[in-house]
């Protein structure tokens, strides 16, 4: 195994990245605001980005700045509630996914 085999962009794989539906969620920052880089574990693409600042929760396509595909307001400002994160993490990917799976216009 070379070095580069556990990369996610910039990232190396690690034990506190968050796993959902084969999405690999790399925490950039834990908060102020909480953050998120997405990438499709399979193939290494980044193919989003999750942001919660001021109490607003957003997913964008393909990176920060892209598309925005989801949206939420959760309780928590800069960082979620320990109750609410794993639901809107889970939210942003299905959105993230379902845009991936929708024809171009």
């Amino acid at each position: 195994m070379t070095d580069d085999d556990d990369r996610f962009g910039l990232y190396a794989a690690d034990a506190q990245d968050i796993i959902i539906d084969g999405c690999r969620l790399i925490c950039t920052c834990p908060a102020c605001p909480e953050q998120y880089d997405v990438f499709d574990d399979s193939t290494r693409e980044q193919i989003g980005y999750l942001r919660l600042r001021h109490g607003w929760f957003r997913a964008d396509v393909p990176a920060c700045g892209g598309e925005t595909v989801y949206e939420a307001d959760p309780h928590g400002d800069g960082a979620f509630d320990e109750d609410e994160r794993m639901g809107y993490l889970t939210d942003a990917v299905k959105a993230i996914q379902a845009h991936r799976q929708s024809p171009p216009l």
